[in-house]
């Protein structure tokens, strides 16, 4: 059952009694436990709960009950989203054995959709990164290619879904951490609207920029997990109080074609962009676009090159900020052998963070210190504030926003660990959902000589996630480059450092 079955049809033979919820686990946990040593993209795999899981939804299909839109569909979750009693670190050596007492509001919706989780997948620590290589835990690889990298900092759940572990997972995003590795693993990812989806159980890293959302195989796959986990919350405080759609029904009731569909492709976006084969593929995206009745002209987004600057300091502040809880006093690692609580504190968190979490911890310090408020943060802020006005007002003018989602495809492991500026620089063209708070989409629009996937990213106007999911499932219907899947997808095994 680990085959190339879309979660609306697993769903579908399990409501139907074509199949078991338990039946379908045991495949999907036997893919991931199969791939785990190859691409380290769970931190934990928990066949024991999922199975238990799965015969609870077996036992009420035979009392003649609905589990729900997603029964017996195995989910794969971040290890940034808190699960009831299963182990959450945030792939932190500070966070090691924590094992939460609630689950996010998030997973409580997905399960009461019937979808069962299977592991929590592997991230840089605390969301920290662009390619998981800063998982405290172990790095995560690409199923295209195991020398290189998945993205990040939701690398491990990019290729989860990749690879056929779970067909739904969920990520988290600050500045492109579901749309960048759905890029370079080939798979749609969806960052909603700041406030769609309750933060309720997230572990915050920049918290007015987090952000939870989907990955699949195809855009619908995506609305139906979006159904399912957006709406208000009233435990979150930034959860907007918005009515929801049903994405899944308005994409299935949708025409095939895009007529008075206007798409706007930001000219900085394609200038920015080095990669020719990037630039080729995103280019021949747009043809399908206006072949299938969009209108398409371009538009200027000019606050662009300093997206990532702005980000940096506005994320490194609310890290530092958010960070300072891990103190070693109330939960997480505590060293030992110290003589007070200053030298504890200092030592647990030495010992608990990570290099980049350190970094940015530092950053965000500076930004916020006396003399530097002012001169940095507070300029960053109002340097959003601009950003959001030209976003608005580009997508007061088109329904969508289209360009590459990264400059750049998967890049090797180690290769920009050593050189920061250039593995912020890969965030280039996905900040800007986050400093704007809209949505926004990847999906899978070419490859590279190399057979490396190239994404697509379709923004659209606050709580239009319809919008975007509309453009993309045109695209896929058209086009198959959501099919493709690696060699480890079918059970192959290629070699290290092989494209799949």
């Amino acid at each position: 059952m680990a085959d190339e079955s879309s979660a609306r049809e697993i769903a579908r033979r399990v409501r139907e009694g074509e199949v078991t919820a338990a039946s379908v686990i045991d495949a999907h946990l036997t893919r991931a436990t199969a791939a785990q040593p190859r691409l380290g993209a769970f931190t934990i795999i928990a066949a024991e709960a999922a199975r238990a899981r799965a015969g609870e939804l077996d036992a009420a299909l035979a009392r003649g009950e609905d589990p729900g839109p997603l029964a017996g569909v195995p989910i794969a979750v971040k290890d940034n989203i808190c699960t009831r009693g299963m182990v959450t670190t945030a792939a932190s050596r500070i966070l090691a054995g924590f094992a939460p007492p609630y689950s996010a509001t998030v997973v409580e919706r997905l399960e009461a959709a019937g979808a069962v989780v299977i592991g929590k997948t592997n991230l840089d620590e605390f969301g920290m990164g662009s390619s998981t290589e800063n998982s405290g835990l172990h790095p995560a690889r690409n199923p295209w290619d195991e020398a290189r990298v998945p993205g990040g900092s939701s690398g491990g759940s990019a290729a989860a879904v990749c690879v056929g572990a779970a067909p739904l997972a969920l990520g988290s995003d600050t500045g492109g951490s579901i749309r960048q590795p759905a890029s370079l693993c080939g798979v749609t990812g969806l960052k909603p609207t700041y406030g769609r989806v309750s933060r309720f159980g997230l572990i915050a890293f920049a918290s007015s920029l987090d952000q939870i959302g989907p990955f699949a195989r195809d855009a619908r796959d995506a609305a139906l997990a979006l159904d399912a986990i957006a709406g208000h919350d009233g435990r979150d405080a930034t959860s907007a109080d918005e009515p929801v759609e049903a994405h899944l029904a308005a994409l299935e009731a949708a025409p095939e074609r895009l007529e008075g569909m206007r798409v706007g492709l930001p000219r900085e976006h394609l200038d920015l962009c080095r990669d020719d084969g990037v630039r080729a593929a995103v280019e021949a995206a747009v043809a399908t676009l206006r072949d299938l009745g969009a209108t398409v002209r371009e538009v200027s987004l000019p606050l662009t090159p300093h997206g990532i600057a702005c980000y940096q300091v506005i994320s490194t502040a609310e890290a530092s900020s958010n960070l300072a809880r891990y103190d070693g006093v109330h939960y997480g690692h505590r060293a030992e052998g110290t003589e007070n609580i200053v030298e504890m504190m200092s030592a647990s968190r030495s010992e608990g963070f990570g290099a980049e979490v350190k970094r940015r911890i530092m950053l965000g310090t500076f930004v916020l210190s006396s003399g530097y408020y002012d001169a940095y943060y507070l300029r960053a802020q109002r340097v959003r504030s601009l950003i959001r006005r030209e976003t608005l007002a580009a997508l007061d003018e088109v329904d969508v926003l289209v360009g590459p989602t990264s400059p750049v495809t998967a890049f090797r492991l180690g290769e920009r660990l050593t050189d920061p500026l250039t593995m912020y620089a890969v965030d280039a063209f996905t900040v800007g959902a986050n400093l704007a708070g809209v949505p926004a989409v990847s999906a899978p629009c070419g490859a590279d000589a190399d057979g490396l996937p190239i994404g697509l990213q379709v923004t659209a106007r606050p709580f239009r996630e319809i919008d975007a999911l509309r453009v993309v499932d045109a695209f896929q219907r058209a086009t198959d480059h959501h099919a493709r899947r690696p060699a480890l997808a079918d059970g192959r095994a290629p070699k290290e450092g092989s494209r799949g």
